[in-house]
């Protein structure tokens, strides 16, 4: 008798739910079609706000070129990909109004470009407006302690709202990685959109680290010991991973900075006709102008690390590895040592870092030894450059590596992670011949910068030779051509 109460329950249950499947299909499509409408009208609203604002003087529509970088005033690379890009540009259509969204509101536009000629030596020949938006908080990784990728993504396209609602532009470049910003701007904006990837938001590597339970800066120790979450959150890597490529598909033109970055993209935008590699600008000439000889303007040997102060760039791994060094019986025998680091802070967590870092050598006892050089000018890094015997990079899949093309082309010797862009495109042999060195772990480090120290000066003269003919494959010349090449589509 209970049983088939039971059953009877469990029918009703369905006809109810069969019931509401109809009107639940005519709501669901009804408000579909009202944000179809809705974005449409936005759209249009957008085209005749773009029409009246890009008239000029002589009546005709000017080309409005966008690029969509919240923190255009930082240090790295990045930032000289999108000032060379703007300097490329701007050489080929310079008519063109060029417009900068940047989060930096505690500047002015003139202090960002002449911070942009101070750190990279690049001046831009025509104007640029900066609009500033007041929402960049979004993206700050900080407010986001779970669920992190999701979060800066869905805080990107409030970014990119605000953006969007400030300044339509013609053609819209997002040059730092926010994918979920394309679908804004091509559907809503009615814009042609590109994108010069970096460093994918998520790759493949990363669902290795969380499928093999391996701890991580951005896979906590926490989730590492439960298998349960560590499948929870391979899940949700593999959904976000699906909505990135959905997002990233979007774009008409694909730029990717490594062979590395290339592989995660075609596999996760599965884009490949309309992707190719832009290798970054570096500044060679610049560094290619010093003297190449064995380093004898201060006594003893000097290491260099050039890089953002961020958790991916693994600073610490540098303190570590330079201390054992410094302990192993062998250093008895060597010069002193110094090991600086360069870099630049965007925000009050990088300075943060900075702190750590310092605190980390006084616990090693290697503080004596240890400098930090934060948001040095151009002139300074070529200083420390010239005067380096070794660079350092200690970052596992670096998408590139600009930092380690500039050591090479100042003559230091590069000692770099084995793995991503710095692997694959710029650490390999040249007609031959070793260009520099890779390690993995503390102790690989250690012994690869005695062994290096240890070498004749004329072997390190002649590895710094053949990693200066190396790099010229990086030239900001390079660059432009295959910049304005790949871009030629968004302008037709």
């Amino acid at each position: 008798m209970a049983a088939t109460e039971e059953g009877w329950c469990l029918c009703k249950l369905l006809r109810f739910f069969y019931s509401l499947f109809f009107p639940g299909l005519i709501v669901s499509g009804t408000l579909c079609v009202c944000l179809v409408i809705f974005l449409w009208g936005i759209r249009l609203l957008l085209q005749r706000k773009k029409k009246s604002a890009t008239t000029s003087k002589n009546g005709k529509n000017q080309m409005v070129i966008a690029f969509f970088h919240p923190y255009c005033n930082a240090g790295g690379g990045g930032e000289r990909v999108l000032w060379c890009a703007l300097r490329a540009l701007q050489k080929k259509y310079p008519e063109a109004v060029y417009v900068v969204y940047t989060g930096d509101v505690n500047v002015s536009g003139d202090q960002i470009l002449e911070g942009a000629f101070r750190r990279f030596n690049v001046r831009l020949i025509h104007p640029v407006k900066f609009v500033f938006l007041r929402k960049r908080y979004l993206v700050e990784d900080s407010l986001y302690p779970h669920f992190t990728l999701l979060g800066q993504s869905l805080g990107s396209m409030f970014l990119g709202w605000e953006a969007l609602m400030q300044c339509v532009p013609d053609v819209y470049i997002d040059s730092m990685g926010y994918a979920f910003t394309l679908p804004l701007f091509k559907y809503v904006g009615g814009c042609r959109v590109g994108s010069y990837v970096h460093y994918p938001t998520i790759s493949t590597d990363m669902f290795s680290v969380v499928k093999n339970q391996n701890a991580g800066f951005n896979n906590a120790g926490f989730i590492t010991r439960n298998p349960f979450l560590s499948k929870v959150k391979l899940i949700y890597y593999y959904w976000f991973g699906f909505m990135y490529g959905l997002a990233g598909s979007c774009s008409d033109v694909v730029m990717v900075n490594s062979s590395w970055t290339l592989a995660h993209i075609l596999s996760l935008w599965k884009a490949g006709n309309c992707t190719s590699i832009v290798y970054p600008p570096c500044d060679v000439q610049t560094f290619l102008d010093l003297p190449l000889h064995e380093k004898k303007k201060t006594p003893g040997h000097l290491l260099v690390s050039i890089g953002q102060f961020r958790p991916e760039k693994n600073h610490p791994l540098q303190i570590r590895a330079f201390a054992k060094l410094l302990n192993k019986k062998g250093a008895e025998s060597l010069p002193s040592l110094k090991l600086v680091l360069i870099g630049g802070c965007r925000n009050k967590d990088d300075e943060l870092r900075v702190n750590q870092l310092r605190k980390l050598s006084e616990d090693l006892g290697v503080q004596d030894h240890v400098e930090f050089k934060i948001n040095i000018p151009f002139e300074e890094l070529k200083k420390y450059l010239s005067e380096a015997t070794i660079g350092l990079h200690t970052m596992w899949n670096e998408h590139f590596g600009i930092g380690i093309v500039e050591c090479m082309a100042a003559g230091t010797i590069i000692l770099a992670h084995k793995s991503g862009g710095p692997k694959l495109d710029i650490v390999v042999p040249y007609e031959g011949d070793v260009t520099g060195f890779l390690a993995e772990s503390e102790e690989g480090y250690a012994d690869m910068m005695a062994q290096i120290l240890s070498m004749s000066a004329e072997k390190r003269l002649q590895i710094r030779k053949s990693a200066r003919a190396s790099v010229l494959r990086f030239s900001d010349q390079e660059f432009e051509v295959t910049f304005l090449l790949s871009v030629e589509k968004l302008f037709k």
